[in-house]
């Protein structure tokens, strides 16, 4: 995978289901790279806003490394979605999960038109860098747990139809709003 630093500003183009690189595993990120990757984070912000995302992992825009940015805020693709400032999330890992999941609908930038019911932890207890390089660790529950498995998943190279337990729940994005409405 391509490990090149984005030098864009502004939206990136979002590779696609189909595309190999999103199925390679990310690659962890040098502290020492860190302040390097502002205009990266800037640019995964401005590609999760653009195209009505709460989260972006850095494979999905050709970039190998383990990085993502969740920043849940309502939407049109999400309206019903919390307001959560968006930070970065270098070298992310589950500390733990609850032993409860749920089953939640998900969508994904890089799987443009389908939805699908995916289980999920209810609860988990993460560890990263910030932007800034400075450790963090935080309990995530709900929706903001449910974003942050499904980034962590692109690092591992999973996208969210793998997830899914049964083809009735994999749906085109025009069925998923039959089902939940607007």
């Amino acid at each position: 995978m391509d490990l090149k630093l984005a030098t864009a500003k502004g939206p990136l183009p979002v590779i696609v289901r189909g595309d190999q690189r999103l199925r390679s595993q990310a690659r962890p990120v040098s502290p020492a790279r860190i302040p390097s990757l502002q205009p990266l984070i800037e640019d995964l912000i401005a590609t999760a806003e653009a195209r009505d995302g709460v989260g972006i992992a850095a494979p999905q825009v050709a970039n190998g490394l383990q990085l993502f940015v969740v920043m849940s805020q309502p939407n049109r693709r999400y309206p019903h979605a919390p307001v959560m400032p968006p930070p970065a999330m270098i070298n992310p890992t589950i500390l733990a999960h609850s032993e409860a999941q749920s089953q939640g609908w998900e969508g994904c930038l890089s799987v443009p038109g389908l939805r699908g019911l995916v289980p999920r932890y209810r609860t988990i207890e993460v560890a990263y860098l910030d932007r800034w390089g400075q450790p963090q660790r935080h309990s995530l529950e709900g929706f903001l747990a449910r974003i942050f498995q499904h980034e962590y998943d692109h690092l591992q190279g999973v996208l969210f139809p793998d997830r899914v337990q049964a083809s009735t729940d994999l749906v085109t994005e025009e069925r998923y709003w039959q089902i939940v409405g607007r």
